[in-house]
């Protein structure tokens, strides 16, 4: 079961319109690296800046397993600790019944569910967490009856505390950096993101690109809702700079 995903539209920012996923470089190794940390029950980190798409990758790749596996996946918006860590997991695993208030107790309990079935964590936002409750995972994953795979999806800070952690990181099965978009992956990907860039011009797909978007794809839903809207409001059908320049404007870009 996938219902602990967020639904498909969630994945674009702002959910906007007609925004496609994008089979590109990244989401591919993604794919093939989630599966095989799957298959071998182990432990994985995606890393790198915000709004480059590793979460829609990973929400995206997992939805598409076959066979079809049961996800847990946990956010933290705040640095938790390992109580923090067991309660999150208590919720995700939808145990009855009230959280036990000792530690080895509590313990106890997760460690029998996580051993019931296979089942995948993926820890998103995990730039948040720190040594102690890296271990926390880590201690769950040790445990020889758990059945369970962890994906770790954060920025740079979570790629600098398990690496710091010998003990930690030694345990990472596989490492995937996600980078910006390169120019010549722009030109390609972003006609295909959404059909308001479909016919648009490649010099104007590269000045949005060299202005505004930088190669992030966070960055070009934002200027794909702006340009959007511009579109709407003037009536035009193809994007211009006269349009971009307006949605940059917006974005606190200058030209």
């Amino acid at each position: 079961m996938t219902a602990h995903l967020p639904p498909p539209a969630s994945d674009h920012y702002t959910q906007l319109p007609d925004a496609q996923v994008v089979t590109t470089r990244a989401l591919l190794t993604a794919r093939e690296n989630i599966t095989d940390t799957i298959a071998a029950r182990a432990m994985m980190c995606i890393h790198g800046g915000a709004g480059l798409g590793k979460t829609l990758a990973v929400n995206f790749c997992l939805r598409t397993l076959d066979p079809v596996e049961d996800v847990c996946r946990i956010t933290f918006r705040a640095r938790p600790t390992a109580r923090a860590v067991r309660h999150e997991l208590f919720t995700a695993l939808g145990l009855p019944g009230e959280p036990p208030r000792h530690p080895s107790e509590f313990d106890r309990l997760l460690l029998d569910a996580l051993a019931a079935e296979p089942r995948t964590l993926v820890v998103d936002e995990a730039q948040w967490l720190n040594r102690e409750t890296f271990e926390y995972f880590r201690f769950a994953w040790d445990n020889p009856y758990t059945q369970i795979a962890v994906i770790f999806v954060g920025g740079e800070g979570a790629h600098t505390v398990l690496r710091k952690e010998p003990m930690l990181s030694s345990r990472i099965f596989i490492w995937q950096h996600f980078t910006r978009l390169t120019p010549e992956e722009v030109q390609q990907v972003i006609p295909l993101y959404h059909r308001l860039w479909a016919d648009a011009a490649p010099y104007d797909i590269a000045f949005a690109d060299s202005r505004a978007a930088h190669g992030n794809f966070r960055n070009w839903a934002r200027l794909t809702a702006h340009t959007r809207t511009a579109l709407e409001r003037t009536g035009r059908t193809r994007v211009d700079q006269d349009l971009l320049r307006w949605a940059f404007s917006r974005l606190g870009s200058t030209v």
